[in-house]
């Protein structure tokens, strides 16, 4: 596309702004997976925290929603979110959590068993979620 000086202009189908990821599509889908990078980054950053276990489940709870999960959530109350985007957000936060617990999927312990173990709520149905 040519805007008149002679300089072109790219048409794409998903690109970032202001940290948040557009689609043409009008989906949630780019904006749900940067969002996970982020908050997967920023929990990889705190890691010695969150393994450490001289500080307690509850304060890396704390922690994680202060942290991870506003970073994940951040920008989401705008974007058109699908069931599909939910659940790619709650399993990304699962994996994190069985991590801070020290928790393998083997070990058979419910999301809900882990969640209170760190007192905090599901990604979906925190007040701060989607």
């Amino acid at each position: 596309m040519d805007i008149g000086d002679g300089a072109g202009v790219e048409l794409v189908d998903v690109f970032c702004y202001l940290g948040d990821m557009m689609s043409v599509d009008d989906d949630a889908d780019a904006a749900a997976e940067a969002s996970i990078c982020k908050g997967c980054n920023m929990f990889g950053q705190l890691v010695p925290l969150f393994t450490n276990k001289d500080v307690s489940l509850v304060m890396r709870g704390k922690l994680y929603r202060g942290c991870v999960r506003s970073c994940m959530l951040h920008g989401s109350k705008l974007w058109p979110v699908k069931k599909e985007n939910k659940l790619t957000l709650q399993q990304a936060e699962m994996k994190l959590i069985r991590w801070m617990c020290g928790v393998k999927v083997t070990d058979r312990f419910t999301c809900t068993e882990l969640r209170e173990r760190l007192e905090i709520d599901d990604i979906i149905y925190s007040d701060t979620a989607t």
